[in-house]
Order: C-alpha cells, then sequence, then structure tokens
C-alpha cells in the first residue's frame, strides 16, 4: 500500500529575517510527524487558486498553527480585540480547503490555530482573547518552552479523541491567546482545560475530523504519537 499524501498548510511571511523578500515558514516537526506515522508530508503554500488542485493530490489535511488569527467577522462578531492580527489571504485559503475536505468527508486534522479555524468552519466562535473573558484563565501562552507540557486537558469519554489517546487526561503544550468558544449542537468538545477552555473539537459524523488547540507534533506524550497514526492510518 502506497504512503498517503499529506497536505500541511505552511505561513506566509513578509521581508525580513529568513529573507529581504516574502517566504513561506512551516515548523520542521510538523512534517517529521507525519513521516513517523507513515505519511509524506508535502507542504501548501496559502494560495484560493490552488484549492482544487491541492485537494486532487492530497489524500488528508493538516491545518497547521501560525502567530495570527481568524477574523471576528467570520464568526459574526464586529468588534476586534488589539490583540488580534490577521492574514486574510491565508484563512481564505485555509477555509475554503477545510470546508472541501469536511464536506467530502474526507480526514481533516486541525492543530492550534488550525483548531480554532476549523471551528469557524464548522459554524463555531472564537474567545478573541482569553485573559479577558476567562477568569483565572491558565497560562495558556505557556512561559516554559514549546516541547514541554503547559497543563492538562481533560478528555470526553465515548468521544473519538478518547478512544484515539486512551486516557481520561493528557498534558498539552499550550501556545494561544485564542479560544474555541462555542461549537454546533453536531459538534463534539473532546478535551477541556481546567479552566474550561476548550481544548479539542470534533465531528462524530465524519471519518476524521479533529481539531486540538495543543501541538501534538512534539510527541510530547504517547497520545500525541497515536493522534498522528490514527490519522495516517485513515488516510490510507
Amino acid at each position: 500500500m502506497n504512503a498517503p499524501i499529506i497536505g500541511i498548510t505552511a505561513d506566509r511571511e513578509d521581508p525580513g529575517g529568513y529573507s529581504k523578500f516574502p517566504w513561506y515558514a512551516l515548523r520542521v516537526n510538523y512534517c517529521s510527524a507525519v513521516q513517523a506515522a507513515g505519511g509524506i508530508p508535502i507542504i501548501l503554500p496559502p494560495d484560493v487558486a490552488l484549492i482544487d488542485q491541492y485537494a486532487e493530490m492530497i489524500d488528508g489535511l493538516i491545518v497547521s498553527g501560525g502567530a495570527f488569527d481568524v477574523d471576528p467577522a467570520l464568526f459574526g462578531e464586529e468588534t476586534v480585540h488589539d490583540t488580534v492580527v490577521l492574514k486574510a489571504d491565508r484563512t481564505d485559503f485555509e477555509l475554503g480547503l477545510t470546508k472541501r475536505f469536511h464536506e467530502e468527508d474526507r480526514p481533516l486534522f486541525g492543530i492550534c490555530g488550525g483548531q480554532q479555524l476549523l471551528a469557524v468552519a464548522l459554524g463555531g466562535s472564537l474567545i478573541q482573547h482569553i485573559p479577558d473573558e476567562i477568569d483565572d484563565a491558565l497560562a495558556h501562552e505557556q512561559p516554559n518552552p514549546r516541547d514541554e507540557a503547559g497543563h492538562d486537558v481533560r478528555i470526553t469519554v465515548g468521544s473519538r479523541l478518547h478512544d484515539i489517546v486512551g486516557t481520561d487526561t493528557m498534558a498539552v503544550n499550550s501556545a494561544h491567546h485564542q479560544a474555541v468558544k462555542a461549537v454546533p449542537e453536531n459538534i463534539m468538545v473532546d478535551a477541556v482545560a481546567s479552566d474550561g477552555v476548550i481544548e479539542g473539537i470534533e465531528d462524530p459524523s465524519k471519518t476524521w475530523c479533529i481539531g486540538v488547540q495543543w501541538h501534538p507534533e512534539f510527541h510530547i506524550s504517547e497520545g500525541d504519537r497515536r493522534l498522528y497514526d490514527s490519522f495516517i492510518k485513515a488516510c490510507s
């Protein structure tokens, strides 16, 4: 059996740092985690004109995270928090490709900002800035390195995520100032932090459609590895 081709969305950066000209970016371990689970990663530059071609090329989609936010207008809010940073072209691209995969019931994995994007694509809404909306919030932008755990999450018994990771709690890393606020009734919240912040969602009606707020590509726990193994298996 041929290894599945996994598309991973990339970020687009303005000139500076790596190059004096615009450049694309994706952390190496997004790809190495796919390879370790038996998939072949390809990086997808964000371009809405290429959505159809990408959809034909790949067997599964990972929507990666990034240091930017989904436009609040996309979930019905007129006010934009001062901390919100937008990348409209990337968001338009990821929304289009995510909705395509969801409608066609093809394997779909949202990671960190990708989970937030998935929630909006499915009809949900977001908290624009956790410290302003959650009392006594955990340090969701953890001060310690991202390859270490920042806090635990409680996994919903009976969820697909629980079946995959095989545990009621997981230690996860945390690098976000926004979070999922609400999802439609047909979408399950499958992981929650102790402060009530939603950490995972899934669509039980689909073959494999899961979003997690943390970064399992760092393989902090065995549950992270199992997530990738399950995703790649579904893509095969």
